[in-house]
C-alpha cells in the first residue's frame, strides 16, 4: 500500500450515496487506462469511505444497496474505474502532457508521410496537433487516443502507418554482440548463421524509426554492416 500522504480520492456518487476509495494518483490513471496493477498497490487503506478525509467509513447497508457487495476488491474497483480521481490541477496539467507526449512519439516511431516516404518530425505532428485542438482524455488508452488524433491531423498532414521489412548482414567480428540489441530494435522473422560466422536476418521496423535502425546497424558494425529494404 502506499502512504496516505501520497494519496488522493477516486469518489463514485450512486443512489445518494458517496463512495470514496484513497489512491495513487498515478497509478489509478494507469489502472484506469487498462494497465494490470495489484489493487493494494495502488490504495492507502483497505476501506471504502464515505468521508475519506474525515476517516468515516461507508456502511454496510449503503455498499450493498450500490454495489451488491461488502467487498473491498469489487467495490474499489469499480469506484477506480467509474468514479471521479480527484487530482490536482498540477497532477492532471502533467500527466495530460506526458500522454500526449506518447501520442506524439508514438505516431513519430509508426507513421511517415506517404509523399515522401519519411517520418513526419514530432515538432511538426505537435504543431498540426496544436491545429487541429486536438484533446487529450487522460483516462482513454493510448490506442485510443492515437486513432483519435490521427483521424484529426488527416486533414493537415498526410499520414501512413507503416512497417517495413529489412534484410540485415551482419559481420563475423560484430554479430555475437549485435544480436541482443537488433533483437530488442525490430522484430525478427528469420534467422540465420553463416559459415563465415556472420549472421544474417529478416525483420520488421516501424517505417518512423528506418533511420534510427541504420544508425544502430553502422554503430554496431562500424560502418561494415549491411541492410536492404524489401519489397
Amino acid at each position: 500500500m502506499i502512504p496516505l500522504e501520497k494519496a488522493v480520492p477516486a469518489r463514485l456518487e450512486s443512489h445518494g450515496e458517496k463512495f470514496e476509495i484513497l489512491v495513487d494518483p498515478d497509478l489509478a490513471v494507469k489502472f484506469r487506462q487498462g494497465e494490470k496493477i495489484e489493487l493494494e498497490d495502488m490504495v492507502a487503506a483497505l476501506a471504502v469511505f464515505s468521508n475519506a478525509s474525515r476517516g468515516t467509513r461507508a456502511a454496510d447497508e449503503s455498499l450493498l444497496k450500490v454495489f451488491h457487495t461488502t467487498d473491498f476488491a469489487e467495490i474499489a474497483t469499480r469506484v477506480i474505474q467509474k468514479g471521479e480521481i480527484h487530482l490536482t490541477a498540477e497532477q492532471r496539467k502533467q500527466m495530460i502532457a506526458e500522454k500526449r507526449r506518447q501520442v506524439i512519439h508514438f505516431i513519430a516511431r509508426n507513421a511517415i508521410n506517404p509523399q515522401t516516404g519519411l517520418p513526419h518530425p514530432p515538432q511538426r505532428i505537435e504543431m498540426a496537433m496544436e491545429e487541429a485542438r486536438v484533446n487529450i482524455d487522460l483516462y482513454k488508452h493510448l490506442d485510443e487516443l492515437v486513432k483519435e488524433t490521427v483521424k484529426a491531423l488527416r486533414p493537415l498532414l498526410p499520414i501512413k502507418f507503416e512497417e517495413l521489412r529489412i534484410a540485415v548482414k551482419i559481420p563475423a567480428d560484430y554479430a555475437p554482440r549485435a544480436f541482443g540489441d537488433i533483437q530488442s530494435a525490430a522484430t525478427i522473422e528469420r534467422e540465420e548463421w553463416q559459415k563465415d560466422g556472420s549472421w544474417i536476418c529478416l525483420v520488421r521496423i516501424p517505417a518512423g524509426v528506418q533511420g534510427d535502425f541504420y544508425a544502430l546497424v553502422n554503430r554496431l558494425t562500424k560502418g561494415q554492416g549491411d541492410v536492404k529494404i524489401l519489397d
